[in-house]
């Protein structure tokens, strides 16, 4: 089956955009996302980048730009009030229930982006978060022990310095073999790199 590689981060709200098109992408390319959990912040600090809501002006321009998509996908998308959200625990999360092959994985990744750009619920305080989890069915003090192993924490640096190695520099990044695709606005390149290759 032919993949492609979504690099991503909770708290990028280009993510979150790009993460309720995939299964639209799937269908259309017959191919399959492979979820590449990451930690933006990291990544900016290793390329000299930065989030797009410290220049006042683009943050204005893009976070419009993005009610605009998110009117055109049919999706619901409230600009938090509580961003930029500290991601760090919730990326090890990500990474540790995808290590242990998780069959919740995909509803955490819901969880969490459902909860930062649909409810709008302040995720950088642990009780919200907690319960944002337990809502949904997963217990968060679990979920914290495992985000605070070191062999999550090492897996989820490696896996950041992995996306910097590849020349990733923002979220969310696409690959398709060894072309690369950055912003959600470049989904139709990923569907034409997709529907290129044969078999």
């Amino acid at each position: 089956m032919k993949t492609f590689e979504f690099w991503f981060d909770f708290g990028s709200t280009a993510s979150y955009l790009a993460w309720t098109q995939l299964p639209k992408l799937e269908a259309a390319t017959g191919a399959r996302a492979l979820y590449k959990p990451m930690l933006l912040g990291g990544v900016f600090q290793a390329t000299g980048n930065q989030s797009p809501a410290n220049i006042p002006a683009k943050g204005r321009y893009l976070f419009a730009e993005f009610t605009g998509f998110a009117k055109r996908y049919g999706v619901p998308f409230v600009l938090s009030p509580y961003f930029p959200i500290n991601t760090l625990l919730f990326m090890r999360g990500a990474i540790a229930l995808q290590m242990k092959s998780d069959a919740r994985f995909m509803d955490y990744c819901r969880t969490v982006f459902n909860a930062i750009w649909v409810e709008s619920l302040n995720m950088n305080d642990p009780a919200v978060a907690a319960a944002a989890l337990g809502k949904a069915g997963f217990d968060a003090q679990a979920l914290v022990a495992l985000a605070g192993e070191q062999t999550t924490k090492d897996a989820l640096k490696a896996a950041t310095q992995a996306a910097v190695d590849r020349g990733v520099f923002g979220a969310p990044t696409f690959f398709v073999g060894d072309q690369m695709f950055w912003g959600q606005d470049r989904m139709e390149f990923v569907k034409q790199a997709l529907e290129s290759i044969r078999g």
